[in-house]
């Protein structure tokens, strides 16, 4: 593994004012939040979290849907992302209309690792 010795900087801090939900985004939020299963339990923090975006353009940058898919799962499943210690982000390319985002939490002990 390769380090750089820099404080990272948060999305929070890369612009100046406050940011406004798209009208795209506001019905991409309802959708999503409307589409996501049910889930009874969360496992115990902190968090591991396993995301599978299904994407039709090869030009998609493959943490672009991160922030808001997980922003969304925090609101609906009432949990703080803070609580995210692993992410493992996966893009695949797939035919126009066959988009999809998959995802999975677990619990995350970082003596495993």
């Amino acid at each position: 593994m390769l380090f750089v010795s820099i404080k990272p900087l948060s999305v929070n801090e890369c612009w100046a004012g406050k940011r406004f939900k798209t009208p795209t985004y506001k019905k991409y939020e309802t959708n999503v939040t409307l589409l996501l299963p049910r889930i009874e339990q969360l496992p115990p923090p902190p968090f591991q979290i396993e995301l599978h975006f299904g994407v039709s353009s090869s030009a998609a940058d493959f943490d672009n849907p991160t922030k808001p898919f997980v922003d969304i799962l925090q609101k609906k499943y009432g949990f703080n992302d803070k609580l995210i210690h692993r992410a493992i982000i996966e893009k695949h390319l797939v035919p126009k209309g066959k988009e999809y985002i998959g995802f999975l939490i677990t619990h995350y002990n970082d003596k495993n690792i």
